[in-house]
């Protein structure tokens, strides 16, 4: 089993709190880019920037994995990036989790008002390997890609 732990930050651990959330069936590429792009937002505009992802008023801009993705408006104005896309199952799981880590700030007595996003990073998780059977005996491989999100939130003043 590998072992796992939050990244050092250099910042007290007093004046933050942590989450992560483990082989969640969501694409690691989708999660790449929207933890992109929330990281450094402050926790009110995360969270409602989701809302807008989740109801398709706002894209992601895609930084990485972005061949054949369409331009969205508004894109370039706003992240200086043309090419977007509305992962709603993402902004789902992402906002979750960032409720999770704002009731762990609020156990540790932390201001929710003062809250950033400090950390938040999607790795690829465990693969479940299945087959298909196909004619003539054969099989294809059907490979279950999960992805584990973590996600540190820091008090600023």
């Amino acid at each position: 089993m590998p072992s796992w732990t939050y990244p050092d930050l250099g910042v007290d651990e007093i004046k933050i709190a942590k989450a992560v959330a483990r082989d969640l069936d969501i694409s690691p590429k989708d999660a790449y880019n929207v933890c992109r792009a929330i990281r450094g937002m402050r926790l009110s505009d995360a969270k409602q920037f989701l809302e807008d992802v989740m109801s398709k008023k706002r894209a992601v801009p895609y930084y990485r994995y972005n061949r054949r993705t369409s331009h969205k408006p508004g894109l370039n104005q706003v992240w200086g990036i043309k090419s977007g896309r509305y992962p709603v199952k993402v902004a789902k799981y992402l906002s979750r989790l960032l409720a999770n880590a704002e009731a762990n700030a609020s156990v540790k007595g932390l201001d929710a008002d003062s809250l950033r996003v400090a950390h938040v990073a999607a790795h690829k998780g465990m693969v479940m390997k299945r087959y298909l059977p196909r004619a003539f005996g054969r099989s294809t491989r059907k490979y279950k890609r999960t992805t584990n999100l973590e996600v540190v939130l820091e008090e600023v003043s």
